[in-house]
C-alpha cells in the first residue's frame, strides 16, 4: 500500500474530513486537465487560468455537497467549466459596458445638427451590432482602438501580449470587421497602427 497513489475517492474522503494535502493531491492530479477545460470555455488563457484556480477553490468548499461513491472528476470539470461561462459572460458584460461608454462620450459632445445626429446613432448602432456579432478577442481588441484609441504599446499592456502580437490581432479583428459589415460602411481613421 504505501507508495501507491491514492485513488479519487479516498483523497476525496479524506479532504472532507479535513486533510489539506489530500486535497493538494487531488489539485496537482486535475490542474493541467482543470486548465484545458476551462480554456476550451474561455477561449483566453489568463482567463482559464483564473477560473480553474477559481474553480478549485469553489470545489473544496462544496465537497460537503460532493455525493459519496460518485466519480470525482467529472463533478470537478462541471465546476471548472461553469466557473470558466461565468468569466466569459463577466468579460461580455465588461465589452457592452465599453460600448456604452462609448455613446455616452460620443451624446456629450457640442449638439450635431438633427441630421448628423441621426446618422452618428445609426452609424454607432451597425458598428455595434456588428461588433457583437464577432468573437470576443475580436471584441476587446477592436474595443481598445475603436473606443478608447489606445495605442498598440497600450494595447499590448492591456492585453498582456507583444506588440507584434496586437498588431496581428488587430489586423485579423479588422478584417473579420469589414467583413461583417455593410459594404459602404466606412471605419474611423483611428484604426492605423498609431503608436506611443
Amino acid at each position: 500500500m504505501e507508495g501507491r497513489p491514492l485513488d479519487d475517492l479516498t483523497l476525496v474522503e479524506r479532504a472532507r474530513n479535513g486533510d489539506v494535502n489530500a486535497y493538494e493531491a487531488l489539485v496537482q492530479q486535475y490542474q493541467e486537465l482543470a486548465f484545458r477545460v476551462a480554456y476550451q470555455v474561455t477561449g483566453d488563457a489568463a482567463d482559464a487560468e483564473d477560473a480553474a484556480q477559481e474553480a478549485f477553490v469553489n470545489a473544496y468548499y462544496a465537497l460537503g455537497r460532493f455525493r459519496p461513491g460518485a466519480p470525482f472528476r467529472p463533478w470537478l470539470l462541471r465546476i471548472v467549466a461553469n466557473e470558466a461561462r461565468n468569466r466569459r459572460a463577466s468579460a461580455r458584460r465588461r465589452t457592452v459596458l465599453a460600448e456604452r461608454a462609448l455613446a455616452a462620450q460620443s451624446s456629450g459632445e457640442a449638439a450635431p445638427s438633427p441630421e448628423r445626429a441621426a446618422e452618428a446613432d445609426e452609424f454607432r448602432a451597425t458598428l455595434i451590432t456588428t461588433l457583437r456579432g464577432l468573437r470576443e478577442d475580436d471584441r476587446l481588441v477592436l474595443a481598445y482602438r475603436l473606443f478608447f484609441d489606445l495605442a498598440e504599446s497600450e494595447m499590448a499592456v492591456a492585453l498582456n501580449c507583444p506588440r507584434g502580437t496586437v498588431k496581428s490581432r488587430l489586423s485579423r479583428a479588422l478584417a473579420r470587421l469589414r467583413a461583417a459589415l455593410p459594404a459602404d460602411f466606412r471605419l474611423p481613421s483611428t484604426t492605423g497602427g498609431r503608436d506611443g
